[in-house]
């Protein structure tokens, strides 16, 4: 596929939603692993019985550690079209943390195209919106304008 039937298939797809990923359970393990590389050990993060007796009643997964999961997210919605040789991550518009994130939550993406344009002769730039849900609640963990570059050979 070339670089402009991808151009044009994409355009159709705007304002549509373009995929939800499968779940994923964060658990406190996951929390404690992400606190270490991230030498963020906040004990909001990482002392259950400390948080157990504050406001939010648990530790609660970091927010950085939710947005993270986007990339693992987006690899189940969005396949290499034809012609792509890879996807390259171009940040953000805007984040959002809406809800806390419980261990034992599970954690899914939804995305929806909002906009798509040619960057270059062999780059798509993507922009969607990402909505990190939680199981059973109504309020995602986070909303954000998510930029990817769809690069072609």
């Amino acid at each position: 596929m070339s670089i402009e039937a991808a151009l044009k298939t994409l355009e159709a797809d705007i304002g549509q939603e373009v995929g939800t990923s499968r779940w994923i359970t964060v658990d406190q393990p996951m929390i404690d692993r992400f606190a270490d590389v991230t030498h963020d050990t906040q004990w909001i993060h990482t002392d259950p019985e400390r948080a157990a007796a504050s406001e939010l009643g648990s530790t609660i997964a970091h927010g950085f550690l939710t947005l993270s999961l986007a990339s693992r997210f987006a690899y189940d919605c969005f396949p290499l079209m034809p012609g792509q040789s890879m996807g390259i991550n171009y940040g953000f518009n805007r984040i959002r943390f809406l809800s806390p994130v419980r261990p034992g939550a599970r954690l899914r993406g939804r995305f929806t195209l909002t906009a798509v344009r040619k960057r270059t002769a062999t780059e798509l730039l993507r922009e969607t919106k990402l909505s990190v849900e939680i199981e059973g609640q109504d309020t995602p963990a986070l909303v954000a304008e998510w930029l990817g570059l769809a690069v072609f050979a």
